[in-house]
């Protein structure tokens, strides 16, 4: 069905700060899909993520797997992006239409800012998150769901605030930490029994970074850190400095000592052996 062209001049027609209903009134909306999608093509969906609270804000981190079916379709895809200065999402499920989702979150989170001069606040950005995933329920329905991971330091109340969601736009504030995807049971296994109150950033962020490692042992769908090809998980803080992300050479070391720990002091578990992606098999 043909939609009618948005006027401007028509009763109602302002979309105010909201970039996604001036989108809608436009006609720009995506055609949602008939039938099951994914069983007419492949399709590649992100899987681990995990965030974690500590004293100064937040870490969030992903994998670095998508996977097809039975088949890994990338090593390398990115599932970590800042949302704002101040936010990021993480995402799991459908690569496709999660990707597309971020990327037009971000541009509504800059759009609104522009039109009312001033930030939204995190509550509000996580709710405009949900809004987001209620509107995408059709095509959840059709095979291609997004559950995301939105994280973000709450410049008000002065912490660090984590919400995860489900396929139906509902929105649940975690208070220590979260997990998304295919791996999520054993890397928030991983973060349930190692997390500590007021946990310092180094300590943050080797713990997701074992979270996902454990969560590739146990999880196909969930890549290892690749040694070979230099591959780590994407990790970044948000604290009241904004989103930093880490670097490579900070990431390798931090891998290679949990790999260490791991074959040195007995960490492994059953005799496994490392693989040449530097984790067990």
């Amino acid at each position: 069905m043909t939609q009618t062209p948005w006027n401007p001049t028509s009763p109602g027609a302002d979309p105010g700060s909201s970039f996604a209903e001036l989108l809608r009134q436009s006609g720009l909306e995506p055609p949602v899909p008939q039938g099951d999608v994914s069983e007419t093509f492949d399709v590649v969906h992100g899987t681990t993520c995990v965030a974690v609270r500590y004293a100064d804000g937040v870490v969030i981190a992903g994998d670095r797997r998508a996977t097809s079916g039975n088949l890994i379709s990338h090593r390398s895809i990115e599932k970590v992006f800042p949302a704002d200065r101040h936010s990021a999402v993480a995402i799991a499920g459908a690569a496709g239409p999660a990707v597309e989702m971020v990327k037009l979150f971000q541009l509504q989170l800059e759009h609104y800012e522009k039109v009312e001069g001033t930030s939204l606040s995190l509550e509000g950005k996580a709710n405009q998150l949900s809004q987001m995933l209620r509107n995408n329920l059709p095509m959840a329905m059709q095979g291609l769901a997004v559950v995301p991971i939105f994280a973000g330091y709450d410049l008000a109340a002065e912490q660090g605030r984590l919400f995860q969601y489900d396929v139906t736009g509902g929105r649940y504030e975690e208070l220590d930490y979260t997990a998304t995807g295919s791996g999520s049971l054993h890397a928030g296994t991983v973060a349930k029994i190692h997390f500590r109150d007021n946990m310092t950033r180094d300590q943050a962020v080797d713990l997701v970074i074992e979270s996902l490692f454990q969560a590739a042992d146990a999880d196909s769908a969930t890549g290892l850190p690749d040694l070979i090809r230099g591959l780590y998980p994407v990790v970044a803080t948000i604290s009241a400095d904004g989103f930093d992300r880490l670097e490579n050479d900070e990431l390798e070391t931090r891998v290679r000592t949990l790999i260490d720990r791991y074959t040195t002091v007995g960490g492994r578990d059953g005799g496994n052996s490392l693989s040449a992606e530097g984790g067990p098999q």
